[in-house]
């Protein structure tokens, strides 16, 4: 019997769930879920490591590794061939907020001390 799979950690849901090609086509959107949208946001974007990725998410270093391979599979078919990108599900919960730091300043507790900073220097 395969071993249940284990909640994801997923700092937010990304703000666009949807990128479509210029050029409009009928086929299908590839599906990228929110665990491999967030293996790239944290790793290209954030600059995290594997290993990091993996602290963050809560998960192996290993199942880091594969959704992150997944993912940059998926993304380059999708820009090979013209393809729209649909982010949906996976296997995730999302960040409740109520870590003392976050990482990759994305969870919502970090985001409120931002805009607060914010607030304060425009004064």
């Amino acid at each position: 019997m395969p071993r249940p799979r284990k909640c994801r950690k997923v700092c937010c849901l990304p703000q666009n769930n949807q990128f479509l090609p210029a050029k409009q086509t009928s086929q299908d959107p590839i599906i990228l879920t929110v665990d491999e949208f967030e293996t790239i946001r944290l790793i290209d974007d954030q600059g995290f490591s594997q290993e990091d990725c993996a602290k963050y998410m809560c998960i192996a270093r290993t199942t880091a590794q594969q959704i992150y391979g997944s993912a940059r599979k998926k993304l380059a078919s999708a820009l090979v061939q013209g393809a729209p990108i649909l982010i949906e599900g996976g296997d995730y919960t999302l960040c409740d907020g109520n870590e003392p730091s976050c990482a990759c300043g994305g969870c919502k507790r970090h985001q409120e001390l931002c805009m607060k900073s914010a607030a304060e220097i425009h004064k």
